[in-house]
């Protein structure tokens, strides 16, 4: 059984910082990358970031220079710092863990970012 435990989520202002965890747990094997989702009200769940097991990380146009994602291969967790947030990153973010077989969801953790 394969868990993901998502942490971090909040209110907070507009410009302020955030740090999201994500931390799997159970049989784990040959992780091919990890990442974080998100979805507002009313729209489809969208990539924000992802890492895979070699490094190489991907961001949504909309987060590049504020987000960051990261990971703690030996605890196989995986972090996303927000910093300049805005109104519009209002949304449920969800971790997500890519296998060779099968893919995990966590979830979700709420952020919500006031003007």
């Amino acid at each position: 059984q394969v868990q993901l435990v998502e942490s971090g989520g909040g209110l907070v202002q507009a410009g302020g910082s955030l740090r999201l965890s994500c931390a799997a747990s159970g049989r784990i094997f040959s992780i091919n990358a990890m990442g974080w989702y998100r979805q507002a009200p009313g729209k489809q769940r969208e990539l924000v970031a992802r890492m895979t097991s070699g490094g190489t990380t991907n961001y949504a146009d909309s987060v590049k220079g504020r987000f960051t994602i990261s990971r703690d291969n030996a605890k196989n967790t995986v972090f996303l710092q927000m910093n300049s947030l805005k109104p519009e990153d209002t949304a449920v973010y969800y971790c997500k863990m890519e296998l060779v077989l099968y893919d995990y969801w966590g979830q979700g953790t709420q952020v919500t970012v006031s003007s």
